[in-house]
């Protein structure tokens, strides 16, 4: 082959870029950010716990002390009209 084919043929074939730096760096972000997320979700789930026995606490004290609710008197029922007129 000529030397000019040659050169036009060596141009278009150009050797891959070595992106091993990027794809690890890609992983890293990766792993830490669902680090960060299941961290929260622990996070979350033990301050949910805490919260439910908290209520749970403060049900039964209401509980206690409610052993005696005030009841509203009984209202009287209203006598009917005698209606005027009729015979």
């Amino acid at each position: 082959m000529r030397e000019d084919t040659m050169g036009a043929i060596m141009f278009f074939q150009e050797a891959t870029p070595d992106t091993s730096g990027y794809m690890i760096a890609g992983y890293v972000i990766t792993f830490v950010v669902l680090g960060l997320y299941v961290v929260s979700m622990i996070l979350r789930n033990r301050n949910y716990q805490q919260d439910m026995s908290m209520l749970e606490e403060m049900e039964k004290e209401s509980a206690k002390v409610q052993v005696n609710p005030v009841s509203k008197p009984a209202k009287k029922k209203a006598k009917p009209s005698p209606k005027k007129g009729r015979k």
